[in-house]
Parts: C-alpha cells; sequence; structure tokens
C-alpha cells in the first residue's frame, strides 16, 4: 500500500456551472486548487484526472432513462424535462452538463479504485461529493451521485463492507437511498434537522429496509448548533458505529456548508471544528479500516471565498500526512488570485480562531438538552439495531 495520497483533478470540473445568479458557484472549486498549491501540497500528494464515469458506470446507481436525459439536457439545455429534476431553480439545465457532471463522478470512482487497488491509502475529490441526486432525478445541485456510484463501483470490485460518513449540513439522501436495503453498505448522515433544511428527510427513525436494516443512520442537528454540539455529535455516533463494522473502506463527505458563515443554512459550526472531524475522520480510516482506505469527498458550501478553500485545503494536507497549520498565514499570491477572479478579499489565516472542544457522551447526557435528544434519538433507533447498547 502506497503511503502517498492521491489527488483527483481536472480543471474542466469548473464547467460544472449553473449560472452566475446559482449559488453554487465552480470558483470555490478554483480557488480550492490555487490555494492548495499555494501551500505546495500539490507536490505532497500524486495529482491525478481519471476518466469521465462511462454508462456502464452510472448505470450502477443511475437509471439508463435518466443519464439519457441528462445528455439531452446537456444537448440542448431548452429541452431539459422537469420530471428528471432536470431545468428546474435548483438544477438548472446547461451545455456541457452531463459531460462535466460524468467528469466529476469519474474522479470519485477513480478516488474509489486507487484506493482499493493499493495504488494510495488515501484519496480526495473536493470536487465530489454530489449526495443529492436520485436514480432517477438530478435534486440539490447534484446531478450524478459520485459518492453512491464510488460505493457501488468498491462492491462491483469485491468490497464486502463500505461506510459512509457524511458531515455536510444537508441529509445524504441520495447516497441512503441508493443503499437503503444493502447490508454491505453503512450510510451515516449529521445534519441539520429536517424541519428546518432541504431535503427535509434524514430522520432518526430512517434505519434501512430488509437485509440493510439498521445501516442508515441519521443525527438531525437543531438548527443553530455549534462546534461542540457537532463535535459531541459526531464522537457519540460515529466512531463506535465504525469500529463494530469495521469496514474495508472508509468514504466521508465533507460539505462545507456547516460553518456560521454558509448562506444557506443554520448551523454555527467553524473551520477549526470541520478540520476538527476531518482529522477524526482519518484517524477512523487508519483504526477501522484495512490499511487505512479513505475516500474523501466535497460537497456543499456556499461561502465561496472564506470558508470552501480554506476548509478543503485543511482536508487535503490531512489526507496527505502534511496538514496545514491552523495558524499559518495565507499566501499573497492566492489572496491576489481571489481578488481578480471575485473583486473580494480573502481571508487572511486558516483558522477562524477558535479551539473547539466537546463533552464525551460517555461522562453523560442531559435529557432536557436539544442537541442529546437528537443524539439520543438516533442511538436509539439504529444502535439496538446493530446490537450496541444505546
Amino acid at each position: 500500500m502506497s503511503g502517498h495520497a492521491r489527488l483527483m483533478w481536472d480543471e474542466a470540473v469548473t464547467g460544472y456551472d449553473f449560472g452566475s445568479s446559482h449559488p453554487m458557484d465552480p470558483v470555490r472549486l478554483a480557488l480550492t486548487m490555487g490555494l492548495v498549491r499555494a501551500f505546495g501540497l500539490d507536490g505532497e500528494v500524486d495529482v491525478r484526472s481519471a476518466k469521465a464515469a462511462g454508462d456502464s458506470t452510472l448505470r450502477l446507481v443511475h437509471r439508463e432513462d435518466y443519464v439519457a436525459a441528462v445528455r439531452a439536457a446537456s444537448a440542448d439545455p431548452r429541452s431539459a424535462d422537469q420530471g428528471y429534476g432536470l431545468g428546474t431553480v435548483d438544477d438548472p439545465a446547461f451545455a456541457g452538463m452531463h459531460e462535466a457532471s460524468a467528469l466529476i463522478a469519474g474522479l470519485s470512482v477513480g478516488a474509489a479504485e486507487a484506493v482499493w487497488r493499493g495504488e494510495s491509502a488515501h484519496a480526495v475529490n473536493f470536487t465530489g461529493g454530489l449526495h443529492h441526486a436520485m436514480p432517477g432525478a438530478a435534486s440539490g445541485f447534484c446531478v450524478y451521485n459520485d459518492p453512491a456510484l464510488a460505493i457501488a463501483r468498491l462492491l462491483e470490485l469485491g468490497a464486502e463492507r463500505v461506510a459512509y460518513v457524511d458531515v455536510d449540513v444537508h441529509h445524504g439522501d441520495g447516497v441512503q437511498a441508493a443503499f437503503w436495503d444493502d447490508p454491505r453498505v453503512l450510510t451515516v448522515s449529521l445534519h441539520e434537522h429536517p424541519r428546518t433544511l432541504f431535503p427535509q428527510t434524514g430522520w432518526p427513525e430512517e434505519t434501512g429496509a430488509g437485509a440493510g436494516e439498521g445501516g442508515a443512520v441519521n443525527v438531525a442537528l437543531p438548527a443553530g448548533t455549534g462546534d461542540a454540539g457537532w463535535l459531541r455529535a459526531f464522537h457519540a455516533v460515529v466512531p463506535e458505529l465504525l469500529e463494530d463494522f469495521r469496514p474495508q473502506v472508509l468514504v466521508t463527505q465533507h460539505g462545507a456548508d456547516t460553518h456560521f458563515e454558509d448562506p444557506l443554512a443554520h448551523l454555527a459550526v467553524s473551520l477549526d471544528a470541520q478540520r476538527a472531524v476531518m482529522t477524526a475522520c482519518h484517524e477512523l480510516a487508519h483504526s477501522c479500516t484495512e490499511e487505512g482506505r479513505w475516500v474523501a469527498l466535497g460537497g456543499g458550501g456556499y461561502a465561496v471565498v472564506d470558508v470552501v478553500p480554506r476548509s478543503w485545503t485543511h482536508l487535503v494536507g490531512i489526507a496527505a500526512h502534511a496538514p496545514v497549520d491552523p495558524e499559518s498565514v495565507i499566501p499573497p499570491s492566492w489572496r491576489d488570485e481571489v481578488y481578480a477572479r471575485t473583486r473580494q478579499l480573502g481571508p487572511a489565516r486558516m483558522t477562524d480562531g477558535r479551539t473547539p472542544s466537546w463533552k464525551p457522551w460517555e461522562d453523560g447526557y442531559d435529557p432536557a438538552d436539544r442537541l442529546d435528544q437528537a443524539v439520543l434519538a438516533t442511538r436509539r433507533s439504529v444502535f439496538p439495531l446493530r446490537g450496541l447498547l444505546t
């Protein structure tokens, strides 16, 4: 197993562009790669592109008629079929949509293949994490579900246990749906409560079906949850489940939209807490999987200058075993790039100045506390199904 981490990147991913008025601005991808380079992390990882996902790969998750509809809308955006979620406010059709979406999917599949085959222990595709796309429809800014495709490819290659941990502010509904009744895949999502945020799913009672019962885990966090609560919830649920499941590969999704500056959601998490969860996922990959196999993906994140590039640059550094010191001053060359591209001033340091801490679940809980109620609801719903104590 190579110790060298792989970073999946292709400039063409910036073609995944829903238009100038859409919150998912592809400048966030270009700025992230620029910051990775500014810190010299491109010299610490094996930077690779990959082939766009072909039809046989896409059909591991998506219906043939849906792929055909994406191709048609990609060729003529005016013909987009809203019955497939295309040409909507959330998912406007654009020329080249199929090609850009299939490339992002191909990068995540390529990351999974590299890790499974032992070419690298860890692989990052921060352009991926498009977790809302369904087998037959686009949803929530997502056309093809690259996390589900990466997992499906791992299963195709012979993996018997894959764990997926999603810490995006939105529920990882498309990935959960893809493996709802598959006991080989454990999906865990920590997200803002569905009462207050799209896609209005991810209740703790959603636990899978059939042979996959107990394989879907949802932690629905109260709006306003900050660092201490977010980290407490993560550590109260995720490590115990992974230690029990013993996945062969860990796939994680690191949407940056939990941040207190994100304009589309209502959690209050800092960059420093996001970094702490990335570090925890890295450690869990080493402690719970065979040979530390870890595929780390991006996701949401709409504070495209201040938050997303810093968050995902930390992710790359952690995966490369070359973490960026949070106190680091951001190179002026990158801040010049930010201004040239956006006419905004970029952040100055790689920290929000927080030192996150949390109270471990093992120390007891408060049944009147809303965060503890959320954790307890999850543990009571799913832990007994997995033979674990609540």
